[in-house]
């Protein structure tokens, strides 16, 4: 009984974590295969992101490359600073001096959306959920990150919300996108970090379904010839 109390007692922690956060996660809806939805998270990127935030696993001509970007283009519409095309995404964004101004040094984003444990859903949720929080140094708190350090870059796109005693975030006002225009930004965005996390995710999945057909093909091979070797046998 003693055993039995201890291994119940080992248990109930990681069935809490495995329950996960109570708060819900909007689907994303992402298509890797939609290059133009690629290329407008990109440069959404590049406008809000890239101040703060580094690609620095990710280079800019892989990027160009799987986005049917030139080169040529690539430099003089994708790279405003000037890079060479062979470089890391990354920013001059002291770390040390980061870490004052925001609490902590802003995160690499190459593996966001793999590394949360809502993946993708999770960061389209969280770049939704910014409200009105006079207490926070930037004015701004999330419901999906509770006293985030991060201001709310996207504001003047999504506008303001505010959140009730309930936890209930109202529409928001004030932004010059629309709640419908404002979500496709996002999910471009969001789309784009996740093909970041794993430039050939889709080459992956296809080979995987080869490897598949491939084994059920051998499996079936070697069942006939199992039953030609026994044949005789029985």
């Amino acid at each position: 009984m003693k055993k039995l109390l201890i291994a119940l007692l080992t248990v109930v922690p990681m069935l809490a974590l495995a329950s996960g956060p109570s708060v819900h996660f909007d689907k994303a809806n992402n298509d890797l295969t939609d290059k133009e939805s690629l290329k407008r998270g990109f440069e959404a990127y590049l406008n809000y992101c890239l101040g703060c935030h580094q690609l620095q696993y990710q280079r800019y001509n892989r990027t160009f490359a799987d986005l049917g970007i030139s080169d040529e283009e690539g430099k003089a519409k994708w790279m405003p600073t000037g890079e060479k095309v062979g470089d890391h995404i990354t920013n001059t964004m002291p770390a040390k001096e980061a870490a004052k101004w925001f609490g902590t040094a802003p995160p690499d984003l190459t593996l966001i959306a793999r590394l949360k444990h809502g993946g993708p859903d999770e960061v389209y949720t969280y770049l939704r959920s910014f409200y009105v929080d006079e207490s926070r140094p930037f004015g701004v708190n999330n419901k999906v990150f509770k006293d985030v350090g991060m201001p709310h870059v996207l504001q003047n796109l999504q506008g303001i919300r505010t959140i009730d005693e309930h936890g209930n975030l109202s529409p928001a006002t004030g932004g010059t996108m629309s709640e419908e225009e404002y979500d496709e930004f996002v999910r471009d965005l969001v789309n784009f970090l996740e093909y970041v996390g794993e430039p050939n995710k889709l080459e992956r999945e296809a080979m995987g379904y080869w490897v598949i057909g491939f084994l059920v093909i051998l499996f079936i091979l070697s069942y006939l010839l199992k039953k030609e070797y026994w044949r005789d046998v029985h």
